[in-house]
């Protein structure tokens, strides 16, 4: 009785068959290899964090992290509050000025008398203005209410007043 083999049927020789398969299988042994060490490596690397250092666990080091996280939300807070404040003190000071020096007196030297405007935020504030004469030294004030006012101005304390304006 014969009997014919599927292997007979094959164009090519069935050593060479088992051998290729023989080399793939050692190669997908060795891949798995690779495979569990990498995964041994990651695991443990993993209980590692898991475990915290100094034996702290990363349940500890998260509550002292929301711990410290609501500290800094009440610092901001009231870093906040004291810009808020500080904001409000600038904006209640003399922050622009403007100041014309000129001869109040022709025959007089040296441009001794000045006129100087101060104003805040809302451009409110005052020109002072200082005469110089051979006979002394005379000094006026004027008031400013939102950068307008009811007093004349002379020519030098309407350009101190442009200037302190940004005009």
């Amino acid at each position: 009785m014969v009997t014919e083999s599927m292997l007979n049927s094959w164009p090519m020789d069935p050593a060479i068959v088992i051998l290729s398969l023989g080399v793939i299988t050692i190669l997908l042994l060795i891949m798995v290899i690779i495979c569990v060490v990498q995964t041994n490596r990651l695991y443990r690397k993993y209980d590692l964090f898991m475990r915290g250092k100094d034996a702290e666990s990363l349940e500890d080091i998260i509550v002292d992290q929301i711990a410290d996280i609501t500290e800094l939300k009440i610092q901001d807070r009231t870093n906040k509050d004291i810009l808020k404040s500080l904001t409000r003190g600038v904006r209640g000071s003399y922050q622009k000025f403007g100041m014309v020096k000129y001869n109040a007196f022709t025959g007089m030297g040296g441009n001794l008398s000045f006129a100087f405007a101060l104003l805040d935020t809302n451009n409110t504030g005052f020109i002072l203005n200082s005469v110089h004469s051979r006979e002394g030294c005379y000094l006026y004030i004027k008031t400013i209410e939102k950068g307008e006012t009811d007093t004349p101005l002379g020519k030098e304390e309407k350009e101190a007043l442009e200037q302190a304006l940004g005009y």
